[in-house]
């Protein structure tokens, strides 16, 4: 185990819940950050952090980030259209896109993890992110590497532990690491279930399908 301290990027997704867990099994000691952007699914996201942070005990912070609600433009945002039903993939979920927000999220955590002590940042992106999302893709990983590790004199690195793994394989790492995934969210409608039937619940129901184990999300249908 690493003596280290690691700040885990936390949506309260089945992403970054595997990575919270991963971090505790490979850090000595594991903070949480979240962020609030005015996406849809927001509120949902952040009470589902909260809860596995307090059940783990893991501190956390959460930082607003209002000026990408107010100034962007995304279906995925409040202000932003329908959230396209179908296929996760780059035709159906472009316009989910938030520009550059991860980039913007990393800076911002980067400076955190600098300014508390962790010496790495760990983002939870995965190969089925990459076709649509840029800012999930491995060049723009590996470009953050180097800009927070000279940005930071060397203090903090950032990790992507599943950057190369499919959201089933995470999936099925989560089940060995005992994540607890009845308490994540995904659902970009950000309703009271998951609606089952938007790109990221078909993504989810595919992962736990491709893992071989129990879905235990509640959807509308």
């Amino acid at each position: 185990m690493n003596s280290q301290h690691a700040l885990v990027v936390f949506s309260g997704g089945m992403d970054s819940a595997t990575a919270l867990w991963w971090a505790r099994r490979e850090f000595s000691a594991v903070s949480a950050v979240s962020f609030s952007y005015g996406s849809k699914h927001n509120a949902r996201e952040l009470a589902a952090a909260d809860a596995i942070c307090r059940k783990l005990e893991i501190p956390r912070l959460e930082i607003p980030l209002d000026f990408i609600g107010k100034y962007f433009h995304s279906s995925l945002l409040k202000t932003g259209g329908s959230i396209p039903e179908g296929a996760y993939n780059e035709d159906n979920m472009a316009s989910t896109v938030v520009p550059f927000r991860n980039g913007i999220m990393l800076a911002a955590a980067a400076g955190l993890a600098e300014d508390s002590g962790c010496s790495a940042v760990i983002l939870g992106n995965h190969t089925g992110d990459h076709a649509i999302y840029p800012d999930c893709r491995p060049e723009f990983i590996d470009g953050m590497v180097h800009a927070i590790e000279a940005g930071t004199g060397g203090k903090v690195k950032l990790l992507s532990p599943f950057c190369d793994m499919t959201k089933g394989e995470i999936a099925a790492l989560g089940a060995r690491l005992g994540v607890d995934f009845s308490l994540t969210w995904s659902c970009y409608n950000g309703r009271e279930k998951h609606c089952g039937k938007c790109g990221t619940c078909r993504e989810r129901i595919e992962a736990f399908r491709e893992a071989g184990i129990p879905d235990p999300t509640v959807y509308e249908d």
